[in-house]
């Protein structure tokens, strides 16, 4: 019985032993990762949900980062980047474009959605369906000097004449309650605000970039890392677009289930919402490219000679120097 007794006590301390070794290895493990920040363009929303999956499956851990998810402060992201506020960020193909020609060393590494997926919308009842229409009403923006281009461009396409239009900065305030009130029409992107009116039974008229030019097909969102990262530290940008890739395949092939792990991180959002995006952008996020996150030197050119000849930048761009694919997991 004795025996029996201190039998059972020295295996009970054996595996109790075994279990706080584990731990202790587990906790080590942990301080071992390294940190990364990941900064957002905008609020959460499913653009960024493969980084959010990465995260939550452990795809960062497996390859040794410790990843935060962060909303941006002041500046964009690209100006954080740029100043070691942060590893990695969510940009867009415009502000990268500036940012090169200002001689920011910034640079982008994956297009996260594979076409330009926005476009000016308005409530049916405006009957607003061509750029010509613009004129005579108002337009809500954010005050991007591209927004101002990008009207004049395609009304004068249309013969239309910009200075009927009434410019009004809405800043991030909600589209359907600004419709609503003094704004016509407003730049959106259909992924999000555009499924949000599916969801709410309120149709729109909808005039996409990408049909009046093909310069307009641009790369938005794009991630991007600095210069100096990408120089000093190329495994790290390597592992983070290992894992990051991983998460936006989970996206293309589980759509519901990527949007449930989105919710967990962000639960605020709207659940119908997220998942009808999700289901949407699952057929977005490669398209018709031969892998996720692949960027063409000619769509960097096209877009950058229309912002040139839109006085958008000062000089050309450098398209080579903009982007690169080097980063993305092979097929």
């Amino acid at each position: 019985m004795k025996k029996g007794l201190i039998a059972l006590a020295v295996c009970v301390l054996s595996l109790s032993m075994l279990f706080l070794g584990g731990c202790g290895e587990t906790q080590e493990d942990a301080d071992q990762l390294e940190k990364v920040t990941v900064i957002l363009d905008w609020t959460p929303n499913t653009n960024h949900t493969g980084v959010y999956v990465a995260q939550k499956m452990g795809y960062y851990k497996e390859e040794g980062l410790d990843v935060e998810i962060t909303q941006p402060g002041e500046g964009g992201a690209a100006q954080l980047i740029a100043a070691d506020q942060g590893d990695f960020g969510f940009s867009y193909q415009e502000e990268m474009t500036i940012a090169r020609t200002k001689g920011l060393p910034v640079k982008a590494i994956a297009g996260v959605i594979q076409h330009n997926t926005s476009g000016f919308a308005s409530p049916v009842e405006k009957g607003i369906k061509t750029p010509a229409d613009f004129e005579g009403k108002s337009y809500g923006g954010w005050g991007s000097p591209a927004e101002e281009a990008m009207l004049k461009a395609l009304m004068l396409q249309d013969g239309a004449d910009f200075d009927k239009v009434e410019m009004i900065n809405i800043g991030a305030a909600d589209f359907f309650s600004c419709m609503k009130k003094d704004v016509d029409f407003s730049w959106i992107f259909w992924g999000w605000t555009g499924i949000e009116s599916e969801i709410r039974g309120v149709p729109l008229n909808f005039i996409q970039l990408r049909d009046y030019h093909d310069a307009l097909d641009f790369y938005s969102p794009v991630l991007i890392a600095s210069d100096k990262t990408i120089e000093e530290n190329p495994a790290l940008v390597e592992k983070f677009m290992k894992a990051t890739s991983r998460g936006y395949q989970y996206c293309i092939n589980n759509p519901e289930k990527a949007g449930e792990i989105l919710l967990e991180s962000v639960p605020e959002l709207n659940k119908d919402l997220v998942i009808k995006s999700q289901q949407y952008l699952a057929k977005e996020y490669q398209s018709d490219a031969k892998r996720w996150g692949e960027m063409s030197e000619e769509r960097w050119e096209k877009y950058a000679d229309w912002m040139y000849s839109q006085k958008l930048i000062e000089k050309p761009l450098d398209a080579k120097s903009a982007f690169t694919n080097d980063f993305l997991p092979e097929e």
